[in-house]
């Protein structure tokens, strides 16, 4: 096990001194930010671009949200965010032969600047049956999705309960300068300031009428899960029954707790339904999921039931995940868990295939995560391996959940 660390250490040096030394000669060439070329650093982690199965017409017939068909493009859509509309133009319209819709770059009215992303595509240009809307999660390198996620402040929203403020703020719902609910609507926004719960809304609507037989899934990864997460909940405080009654799921992977008991009492009184409809993903030691604390300073909770995967991408039901607060008796435990993760990562191509096969990028985000798990485990690699590795069918009822 020491001589495979060793190996692989040394490995990736003599990998960083040949990228230095061909950066210096010139034949590394950079990509222009913004081209169908230019990565973000989530690009280089998870490199995977075809869907794990194309969607058929009798996934389509069917229209269960559970299905792994589903969940995949749930994932891959919410890592596919990180990147510029071209990137994303191209993966969905050449990789998964469906169609690009919109790319949008949204107005946070505290921030002062467009910091919230997201985009929509369907299963085809005419005639769809589904639509999806992504919104892209914490940027690596990204100061201003640090603060909005840091942000612990609370906002009392009548009906709901306690919100994240900076959460709301990013959809454009919020303005804690004038410590009121948003009034703005889609006739007097300014043009140049979208706001992104008016805004998608409004697609929604007009792509549905277009599309009169379509569902749709909203959905991402890190905060844009609970940007997507308070977008289903604004639909249900505003009644936009039409809008809901074609909601065919909300996938979130590794999404932080984005309010209040009040809060989780009313999204479950909402969401009360025969076909489960909210599926929130969560992988082994991610630390986000865990974040805010659920304690009696911060008391953010979850909500409805937890799909949980541990480290060999096995699922459960569960109430919450293992260590919710990031208690010190875990300190020693999810470091053997993450060096597990790492050795697995260098063999499991070999006994599931080559679509499993991770990037150099990622190979040393898990060695950094020995020493902070939480953050390798947030990974989108992960949670695309426990879609593709885990259950064909998810059903986050409470008749399942272990404990």
């Amino acid at each position: 096990m020491t001589k495979t660390m060793e190996a692989t250490v040394r490995d990736y040096r003599v990998l960083v001194a040949d990228y230095v030394a061909s950066y210096v000669d010139g034949s590394i060439i950079i990509p222009k930010r913004g081209s169908e070329e230019f990565l973000s650093v989530i690009g280089h982690l998870e490199r995977r671009t075809d869907l794990y199965k194309s969607i058929s017409e009798d996934d389509l017939s069917v229209m269960d949200g559970g299905d792994r068909v589903f969940a995949d493009i749930s994932a891959m859509a919410s890592t596919l965010a990180y990147e510029n509309k071209l990137v994303i133009r191209k993966r969905v319209n050449q990789h998964w032969k469906m169609h690009f819709v919109e790319f949008f770059d949204f107005w946070d009215d505290h921030l002062q600047k467009k910091s919230t992303q997201a985009f929509v595509v369907c299963d085809k240009e005419i005639d769809a049956k589904l639509i999806v809307v992504a919104f892209r999660g914490t940027q690596l390198f990204e100061a201003d999705d640090y603060i909005t996620d840091l942000d612990f402040s609370w906002y009392d929203f009548p009906q709901i309960g306690k919100v994240h403020l900076g959460f709301l703020e990013a959809l454009g719902l919020a303005n804690r300068s004038i410590d009121k609910k948003s009034s703005h609507h889609l006739e007097t926004q300014d043009i140049n300031k979208p706001l992104a719960y008016f805004v998608l809304c409004q697609k929604l609507k007009n792509l549905l009428q277009i599309h009169k037989n379509a569902k749709f899934i909203v959905t991402s990864h890190s905060l844009g899960g609970a940007l997507a997460l308070l977008f289903l909940a604004m639909l249900f405080v505003n009644k936009e029954d039409k809008l809901l009654e074609k909601l065919l799921a909300i996938y979130t992977f590794g999404q932080p707790r984005v309010g209040d008991k009040e809060f989780g009492d009313f999204m479950n009184s909402k969401l009360k339904q025969s076909e489960p409809k909210y599926f929130r993903v969560v992988y082994s030691n991610d630390l986000i999921p865990r974040l805010p604390f659920d304690d009696g300073l911060f008391m953010y909770k979850h909500f409805g039931v937890c799909l949980y995967y541990n480290c060999c991408y096995c699922q459960k039901n569960l109430v919450e995940a293992p260590n919710r607060d990031l208690t010190l008796v875990y300190f020693i435990p999810i470091r053997i868990t993450a060096i597990w993760e790492l050795l697995q990562s260098l063999v499991l191509h070999y006994i599931k295939g080559e679509s499993f096969k991770e990037t150099k990028l990622s190979i040393i985000s898990r060695i950094f995560g020995i020493l902070v798990p939480g953050i390798s485990a947030h990974s989108p690699v992960n949670y695309i391996n426990a879609i593709r590795l885990g259950p064909p069918r998810l059903n986050p009822t409470l008749s399942n959940v272990k404990g």
